[in-house]
């Protein structure tokens, strides 16, 4: 798999807003969620480039043309005592897979955990993508399968931020 001359991976600015929502909106209709993205470029432009940036962006292009992303942030492992890095969506549009763009953001990414110390990179992926399964085993990830990953939405948070805090547990 050789890599065009013509590729570029760098971190966004704010100026790239417009291609990262588009990314996500692109990476939501290949997930099957196309009309769950609320995101708009002022919410990205505080939480990416605000005053406390809550993840980063590396963007790929090909030539001109943007044709992926990795959207991450650091998190932490108490057993370890050191940060971790989380890569919340990689992305490489379908009509530019196969040319290892999608290699080249993990190991861009791997580098920024290496710089900065991070004792792990972590990542989920939906249990029918099959072929970013395979991807990422052949990269050498494992999966965790003794996990499961939970979540609470924002109705979900507010209701228990608003609940008794000592209520007994069911």
């Amino acid at each position: 798999m050789k890599m065009q001359h013509d590729f570029e991976i760098r971190p966004a600015c704010v100026a790239d807003v417009p291609i990262i929502l588009k990314l996500i909106r692109d990476l939501a209709t290949y997930e099957r969620a196309p009309n769950e993205v609320t995101a708009t470029e002022e919410q990205l432009v505080d939480v990416l480039f605000g005053e406390k940036p809550a993840a980063e962006v590396l963007l790929a292009f090909e030539k001109d043309t943007p044709v992926g992303f990795a959207v991450f942030f650091h998190n932490f492992s108490t057993w370890l005592g050191r940060p971790g890095l989380y890569l919340e969506d990689l992305f490489v549009k379908p009509e530019k897979r196969g040319k290892g763009y999608g290699r080249a953001l993990l190991v861009d990414l791997a580098k920024i955990a290496y710089d900065r110390g991070c004792g792990r990179l972590e990542w989920a992926v939906l249990d029918w993508n099959d072929p970013a399964i395979k991807f990422y085993r052949a990269l050498g990830a494992k999966p965790m399968d003794e996990w499961t990953v939970f979540r609470l939405t924002p109705d979900g948070i507010a209701q228990l931020a608003k609940s008794d805090s000592i209520a007994r547990e069911p």
